[in-house]
């Protein structure tokens, strides 16, 4: 249990840390106009907090050592990304443009989540790289 909470809480803030840049980004593009009104603001944040555990807390299945690693992606990656989809059209990341916008979104969403992965799971892999050659060495 304690596990998949410190894994949630990371989860959360590589969530927060996006959103946060997302949010400048769409202020900056805006002229300093980016209005958040009748609790927009509120409702990203927990949409944002939600997403965070939908990709964070799934990682546990990383531990699964007897599940083969694509399925693994796909557990962690299917359920992060169905969480992000249905939060994108609760708060307005995504269904306010048109369905061409939307699906922008989307695959933006998809691509970003994907090179997330992927450079976690390089630096894990180097860093399992590392400890082995250090047991290498002590032999």
């Amino acid at each position: 249990m304690r596990e998949v909470l410190k894994r949630a809480v990371l989860g959360i803030g590589i969530a927060m840390c996006f959103f946060s840049i997302s949010g400048m980004i769409f202020d900056i593009a805006g002229g300093g106009n980016f209005e958040l009104d009748n609790y927009r603001f509120t409702k990203m944040v927990t949409g944002c907090i939600i997403v965070g555990l939908g990709f964070g807390a799934p990682t546990i299945i990383y531990k699964a050592e007897n599940i083969p690693m694509p399925i693994r992606i796909l557990i962690h990656l299917g359920i992060g990304s169905i969480i992000y989809t249905v939060v994108a059209f609760q708060v307005g990341w995504a269904g306010t443009g048109g369905l061409w916008n939307s699906v922008i979104a989307i695959v933006i969403q998809l691509l970003t989540a994907f090179a997330i992965w992927f450079f976690f799971m390089l630096h894990y892999r180097n860093e399992a790289k590392r400890i082995n050659d250090k047991i290498q060495a002590m032999k």
